[in-house]
């Protein structure tokens, strides 16, 4: 079974910088791609940033210069480092991994609060 465990949210001032972890765990294939999505209060899911196995990267455009996706393949982790936060990045932000048989699992969440 597969299990991915957050961790780094917690409450910052705006302009200040957090970094999240996401490490997968159990059994299971090898790792097509790791990214973060996030939800704030009565909006949908979105896509936050993506790294594929090979390395390649995509943000969105409100995080674009302020975040930095990375992985440890050893550890099977993915990070995001996050910068200059804005309150408009209070949210869950949750990890996702897809793996090479095509199935995919999210993590619990882990809530970023901005203040002003």
């Amino acid at each position: 079974q597969v299990q991915l465990v957050e961790s780094g949210g917690g409450l910052v001032q705006a302009g200040g910088s957090l970094r999240l972890s996401c490490a997968a765990s159990g059994l299971f294939f090898s790792i097509r791609a790791m990214g973060w999505y996030r939800q704030a209060p009565e909006k949908q899911r979105e896509l936050v940033a993506v790294i594929t196995s090979g390395g390649s990267t995509n943000y969105a455009d409100s995080v674009k210069g302020r975040s930095t996706i990375s992985t440890n393949n050893a550890k099977n982790t993915v990070y995001l480092q996050m910068n200059s936060l804005k309150p408009e990045d209070t949210a869950v932000y949750y990890c996702n991994v897809h793996f090479s048989d095509l199935t995919y699992h999210w993590g619990k969440g882990t809530l970023v609060t901005v203040s002003t």
